[in-house]
């Protein structure tokens, strides 16, 4: 029968914690492990990110080029040829950015630029974030209505 007082952990799982500066007659005084002298041995020590060991950095030695606009917008272009098609296709007479990404055209929360790129004969109604100055011209010309979305 098995009693709570002679249970124990099975032999070889359970490790001594090694007990670091605790004087001679631990084995592990004197350095506490550390070596003798120089920046790691000392207490507060922390490498910085990057640091070569004194030899120039690899970011320091690479030239810097150019810059990232932080207010750059991004859009997804779409040519009328491909909308043309679309409507053709699904039977459809107007686009939103919701539209098309229930067409899986865009993904969700992409900015629509709307590129004059292929014919158009179809009258369509078109809401895009942006257009050509060429897309609005083809748009019209085929009857349709290409409003700008804020």
């Amino acid at each position: 029968m098995m009693k709570l007082h002679s249970l124990s952990p099975a032999k070889g799982s359970v490790k001594r914690k090694k007990r670091i500066a605790r004087g001679q007659g631990s084995g592990h005084g004197g350095t506490a492990t550390r070596g003798h002298k120089g920046a790691k041995s000392r207490s507060g020590y922390s490498k910085k990110r990057g640091f070569e060991g004194g030899q120039m950095p690899l970011q320091r030695r690479v030239p810097k080029r150019g810059f990232k606009n932080i207010n750059r917008v991004a859009y997804v272009p779409v040519n009328v040829d491909r909308l043309q098609a679309l409507a053709e296709k699904h039977n459809v007479t107007s686009f939103t950015p919701e539209s098309l990404y229930n067409l899986n055209v865009i993904k969700k929360g992409d900015k629509v630029k709307v590129l004059a790129g292929g014919e158009i004969s179809a009258k369509l109604e078109i809401s895009a974030h942006a257009f050509s100055a060429k897309a609005k011209e083809v748009i019209e010309a085929a009857g349709g209505t290409a409003s700008i979305l804020s």
